[in-house]
């Protein structure tokens, strides 16, 4: 009886634990490698030499939000 309270407990605390602990990793990868943002795409249209229009970015925005 006794090692199915343990057993309990301890799967408790761990699935606590794992949550916090996603949640931090989460955190700093989306800090060291943020999503893309209008700026980020702007330059890369630019880098393989097209002149991106703000129509254009707006579209591949809403493009990229509806894959997600």
């Amino acid at each position: 009886m006794m090692y199915v309270i343990v057993a309990i407990i301890a799967l408790a605390v761990g699935a606590i634990g794992g949550f916090f602990y996603a949640r931090k990793y989460m955190k700093d990868y989306l800090k060291k490698n943020p999503p893309v943002n209008e700026e980020m795409l702007r330059s890369l249209m630019m880098s393989m030499g097209q002149k991106p229009s703000e129509k254009k970015i707006r579209q591949m925005m809403q493009q990229m939000k509806n894959q997600n």
